[in-house]
């Protein structure tokens, strides 16, 4: 076993796992004072969740192993529990259950990147019923479809899922997606849309009606989101290489173009670059260079942020020219910067980009990977939401969002100003 290799991976799984008390941060940061505890606590409720659903049945069903490695649904009943992967197989590279907490941090920062969509307005009860349920049949079959590695003879892990082995069987290339720019930021920015559309509009949504309350929390939380991305994107090589090297290189230099390219569009239309601006800037550049962080020269990295920066400032407009409320911008930043990533590998892969050596089949699979994984994310998003809507109740009730959502569902405000 290797060592370095392993602490590698743990290392960057613990990086990955700060992502979401990050996120929590920059999301609290952009809603109103009164609805601060609430938002933050939705990340932290994906957090214990999807934590405990994971190591119960979401490795068996995103790993199904070998067999199940086309399979668009399959489970590996003897990974359930994970009592079968506790034992180091002689030869391997490192532990498997190394791998499977690097894979469990994905998990639970892709739901939670949902949760933005939804501020200021939801349940917690229902977010965290959503939340189970999209969990388990959206997000961990989709993760097997990309990820989905098989264990080899020697122990180590297999490159498979029917987005990348199975689209390359039959088109001689599968789609390139290092570190779940469909898995993970498509996949949450349509279930964004889908329950954005579901619990309709806040109270007084109109452009300028609703403005951050704390940038300060924005700019902590991005920071804390760049840094635990690192892991995010070089850990996903399992292995401290060349790639990996390549990959850490990339998340900086595709973010930092991104946080310029937004500042930029940002003094264009409104005369004034801003905090907030900077901070969703440098999360775009992430999203965007999240599935291309291995494949893309550093140059070319750059200019993916750029693109990125640029096209998701304009984005997050979208909301208000089609009516629907995003509230933190989940789809204007993760869904479109997310495809921004996954198609421009199409153009710009090494070897296999349309501009570098290949033909228009890079780019043909990476539009297979990125919309069906939309498609199928938003229909049984909405599909969830809707049903727990008619139900449960997913949205609070008005008054209730007027007084302040913090008090009514938690029984906490945010900021004590004064001994009581």
């Amino acid at each position: 076993m290797d060592q370095g290799n392993t602490a590698f991976i743990l290392i960057a799984a613990a990086l990955v796992l700060l992502m979401t008390p990050g996120l929590a941060f920059f999301y609290g940061g952009l809603v109103k004072a009164k609805s601060v505890i609430s938002m933050m606590m939705l990340s932290f409720g994906a957090l214990g969740l999807i934590g405990v659903l994971w190591v119960l049945y979401g490795y068996a069903i995103a790993f199904p192993g070998a067999e199940g490695t086309l399979a668009p649904w399959a489970i590996d009943w003897s990974a359930v529990g994970l009592e079968s992967l506790i034992e180091v197989p002689e030869g391997a590279a490192y532990p498997p259950l190394a791998f499977v907490a690097f894979q469990a941090t994905f998990a639970i920062i892709t739901v939670a990147l949902v949760s933005g969509a939804i501020a200021d307005r939801a349940k917690f009860g229902s977010w965290m019923i959503f939340a189970a349920i999209w969990a388990t049949v959206v997000y961990f079959p989709v993760a097997s479809w990309v990820f989905n590695f098989g264990l080899a003879d020697d122990g180590s892990f297999a490159y498979g899922g029917w987005i990348t082995h199975g689209l390359q069987e039959a088109f001689g290339v599968g789609a390139i997606d290092f570190a779940g720019g469909t898995a993970v930021h498509i996949n949450a920015g349509a279930a964004a849309l889908a329950l954005a559309l579901v619990l309709g509009k806040r109270q007084g949504f109109q452009k300028g009606a609703h403005v951050p309350h704390n940038p300060p929390f924005v700019l902590l939380g991005a920071g804390l989101l760049w840094f635990g991305w690192f892991g995010f994107n070089a850990g996903s090589e399992l292995a401290a290489d060349g790639t990996a090297a390549l990959a850490f290189v990339n998340t900086l230099a595709a973010p930092a173009a991104a946080l310029l390219a937004w500042l930029v569009v940002e003094k264009i239309k409104d005369k004034k670059p801003t905090s907030v601006g900077a901070a969703s800037g440098a999360v775009a550049g992430l999203v965007a260079i999240t599935p291309a962080c291995g494949s893309l020269q550093p140059i070319w990295a750059i200019l993916l942020g750029l693109i990125a920066g640029a096209v998701c400032a304009l984005a997050i407009e979208l909301k208000f020219k089609f009516g629907f409320d995003d509230s933190l911008d989940v789809v204007g930043i993760h869904l479109i910067g997310g495809l921004i990533g996954t198609l421009y590998l199409g153009f710009f892969a090494n070897g296999t980009g349309l501009f570098l050596g290949g033909d228009g089949t890079q780019l043909l699979v990476q539009a297979i990977a990125a919309f069906s994984v939309l498609i199928y994310s938003f229909a049984l998003a909405y599909g969830i939401g809707f049903v727990i809507d008619r139900t449960l109740g997913f949205r609070i009730k008005d008054e209730d969002e007027i007084a302040g959502i913090d008090k009514v569902i938690h029984g906490e405000a945010g900021y004590v100003l004064a001994d009581r």
